[in-house]
């Protein structure tokens, strides 16, 4: 009786599990063929009246059995002794078989774990791919070689002209700061697409992030999400800067805490050679009562001291320059006589620690921090490590490899996609952060430059496989695989992996808004590079990429 019981709850379990409407074998809302759906409905009801029927028979031959058979009756005694015994073992084989057949069903091959319940509206997901036909490989390479190869050989000739001005701008700045009161900028770092070769638009702007620090004898104190303390889940990422006076946190000189006769001199410090006093902490950029560095004020001092800067040297140049964007802090734009127009943007940055991440106070367009509203939770950037690892990468890579070109292809499409629907959540950093993982995951023979057609598959693959399951893991931060040679400090290697498109497990309209921006690019990404691809001649290229990202 008991084992015929058991085996009758077994077939129900699996009726359930296996019932179409409640756990679909693909990952679809609505079948096309209807008619298809309820004729396996009704083939599937058959047999399990099939199988009840034959159980009802084995159950009415199993109590005959017993009781006729005292085997039988010495075995159910026994079982009504001891039915805890029988009834955790019972409970245990089934829970184990639920288990079972759950993962059966989440980790089939082939099959994307199911998120119709968590976006009811949303119709297709994770099919959107194969359905998409890219075009072969001599179209790929001859799109390439009008659209893009041209936009990259002038990133050279821009690097160079903004790089000799950007210095010149920084050492006016400089000249012009009191540094008793203000802070102090260091030489600046270029970084972003520019200086890792991958730029796929125009105008071409350099991006350049400069350090500062605070005037003695203060100092910052850092304090990251990963230090130990506990943060929210939507500043994991950020981290706020402290100022301090230096003496506040060390031992500092004896002549600071000890009366010295007037006929002593301390040989380190003098009278004259003590920093001014006249101002406090609360008036170095920080927020109002608190002794956080704000963002807005940084914002605010770097915009005054770049137009001091700009004065002083405006006499020696032969063009224009103003503000590209007042919103942030150094987006700039020169402006020639004869109209023509580079951009570039100067962005500050406080160091952490003596690596080269860096707590960043604005990003540029298509960054990850959009949405940031807290003006004293800093980002943190790693950019330097990111255009390090590239370069790192690179030397390990057939010649000519496809890396940088499917990151421009792919960036050159969602560019396009978001001119036709509108901008959405996904960035250019996002499909930087794909290229970063299948580096790490693809061998080095797989990019060769025979293999474009095949790695941008894999990259559009993979950002759809991100974007159903709302999982886009930071490439440094958790990420213990990384060569030693870059120097990635060990906290960030060891904290909990940061999800960058968190904000799309709350935030659905978004979500639903770029599901849709990337299913439509998929669609249209051969039309788009066919079209480009006829319809452009070699060296007319600036008109159609003159949107910015």
């Amino acid at each position: 009786m008991p084992a015929g019981i058991f085996r009758v709850c077994l077939v129900v379990i699996t009726a359930i599990v296996n019932h179409p409407l409640l756990f679909p074998k693909e990952n679809v809302t609505v079948l096309e063929d209807t008619q298809e759906v309820l004729q396996k409905m009704k083939e599937r009801e058959e047999n399990l009246r099939l199988e009840e029927y034959k159980l009802e028979q084995e159950i009415a031959m199993q109590e005959a059995l017993t009781k006729s058979s005292e085997k039988a009756i010495g075995t159910e005694e026994q079982y009504n002794q001891d039915p805890l015994s029988w009834n955790f073992w019972t409970a245990l084989s089934m829970v184990v078989f639920l288990l079972i057949e759950f993962w059966r069903q989440d980790y089939q091959e082939g099959n994307w774990q199911d998120y119709a319940n968590e976006e009811d509206e949303i119709s297709v997901l994770g099919k959107a791919f194969k359905g998409v036909i890219l075009p072969d490989k001599a179209t790929l390479a001859n799109f390439y070689e009008r659209c893009l190869q041209t936009v990259t050989g002038d990133i050279a000739r821009n690097r160079e002209l903004v790089e000799g001005f950007a210095d010149d701008l920084l050492e006016a700045l400089r000249s012009v700061c009191n540094r008793d009161a203000d802070m102090e900028v260091e030489e600046s770092i270029g970084i972003g697409s520019m200086y890792e070769n991958w730029r796929a638009h125009k105008p071409l702007a350099c991006d350049f992030i400069v350090p500062f620090t605070p005037p003695e004898p203060y100092c910052f104190q850092l304090e990251s999400w990963c230090s130990g303390e506990t943060v929210p889940p939507d500043k994991q990422g950020y981290g706020m800067i402290q100022i301090c006076r230096v003496d506040e946190n060390s031992v500092g000189c004896i002549c600071d805490k000890t009366k010295l006769g007037e006929d002593l001199l301390c040989l380190l410090h003098s009278k004259m050679s003590q920093p001014s006093q006249n101002h406090h902490v609360e008036d170095l950029l920080c927020y109002k009562d608190t002794r956080y560095l704000d963002s807005d004020q940084v914002m605010t001092w770097f915009q005054v001291a770049l137009t001091k800067a700009w004065n002083k040297i405006s006499h020696k140049y032969e063009f224009n320059l103003t503000f590209n964007l007042l919103d942030a802090p150094g987006a700039l734009k020169i402006k020639f006589r004869s109209g023509k127009t580079i951009a570039f943007n100067l962005t500050p940055v406080v160091q952490y620690a003596d690596s080269d991440v860096y707590f960043i106070s604005h990003f540029p367009c298509s960054s990850p921090a959009e949405g940031h509203t807290s003006t004293i939770h800093w980002f943190l950037t790693f950019a330097v490590y990111e255009k390090r690892y590239i370069q790192f990468i690179s030397k390990t890579l057939p010649a000519n490899s496809c890396h940088l070109s499917c990151l421009q292809i792919l960036s050159f499409l969602h560019g396009k996609q978001c001119n036709l629907t509108g901008a959405s959540s996904l960035t250019n950093y996002h499909l930087k952060t794909a290229m970063l993982h299948l580096l790490q995951t693809h061998p080095c023979s797989d990019w060769a430059s025979a293999q474009l057609e095949a790695r941008l598959q894999d990259m559009l693959k993979f950002l759809e496989k991100s974007l159903q399951e709302k999982r886009l893991y930071h490439f440094f931060i958790g990420n213990r695989n990384l060569p030693e040679e870059l120097g990635i400090p060990v906290e960030f290697q060891k904290a909990e992996p940061l999800n960058l498109f968190r904000p799309f497990v709350l935030q659905r309209s978004a979500y639903r808004k770029t599901l849709d921006m990337f299913h439509e690019m998929l669609k249209n990404t051969s039309t788009l590079i066919n079209e480009y691809t006829m319809h452009v001649p070699n060296g007319q290229v600036t008109s159609l990429n003159k949107e910015p990202l």
